[in-house]
């Protein structure tokens, strides 16, 4: 098949990109709040949260200390807890999003891209948000082990997070995509990866490494602050 006839792709951040929260912050509260992490954990998350809103880090810190928690507090946890959680947090969220990303994505259906979403939060709760709202052809999340009776192990056995540039050139191999005319949008320098692989990057609300690498590359700069949305030349 030649390449003019392979389907475009569009490569999407699901944190801070499309939902306005962080699934994986939601996802741990609510273990929490059901008692399959301990208590604790929600003090943990508070402490968290309120050390990036008031610049003790990054928001790369904060993102890599809420994966260190969920890490070390699945090990033993079923499976069919984790999805039990997943179906509870996301109808209470899944319409948190972002106006320009859902802007773009209803655009990229009419012109009948490939919808693709690459994410750092569990697999679990990527699906779910997926299935009830996002509705993408295909999803990638962090998958963590699982033994035979379906209770996690505790171990990280694929995160996307880590090489979402070499997920995507797997990906449209394997599925006869072309990056001709491809669009990505993320908001972290993890997502770097696949913007610099696409026709049409986006920088979405960047954070200071992903800005400069946009700026650094030429790649669009696109902030939505309340109700309005501008362009960062």
């Amino acid at each position: 098949m030649g390449s003019e006839e392979k389907k475009k792709i569009a490569i999407f951040d699901i944190d801070g990109t499309i939902f306005r929260k962080n699934l994986h912050f939601e996802l741990i509260n609510e273990l929490a709040w059901l008692k399959v992490f301990p208590n604790e954990v929600r003090h943990r998350l508070t402490e968290l949260y309120s050390g990036w809103i008031e610049h003790e880090g990054t928001y790369e810190d904060y993102r890599k200390a809420l994966v260190d928690l969920y890490a070390k507090h699945i090990k033993g946890c079923s499976y069919e807890d984790v999805v039990k959680a997943a179906k509870i947090v996301i109808p209470f969220h899944e319409k948190r999003t972002y106006v320009f990303s859902e802007d773009l994505i209803k655009k990229l259906r009419r012109e009948n891209y490939h919808l693709l979403v690459i994410s750092g939060s569990p697999i679990e709760i990527v699906e779910e948000y997926n299935k009830n709202y996002l509705k993408f052809d295909s999803v990638y999340g962090s998958v963590y082990g699982l033994d035979e009776n379906g209770i996690y192990t505790g171990e990280a056995t694929f995160e996307p997070s880590r090489m979402k540039g070499e997920v995507v050139k797997k990906y449209i191999e394997e599925h006869g995509l072309t990056l001709k005319g491809s669009y990505g949008i993320g908001d972290t320098e993890s997502d770097g990866s696949f913007l610099g692989l696409v026709d049409n990057p986006i920088a979405f609300n960047p954070n200071q490494n992903l800005r400069e690498m946009a700026e650094k590359e030429g790649w669009k700069i696109i902030v939505e602050k309340k109700d309005v949305i501008y362009e960062i030349n």
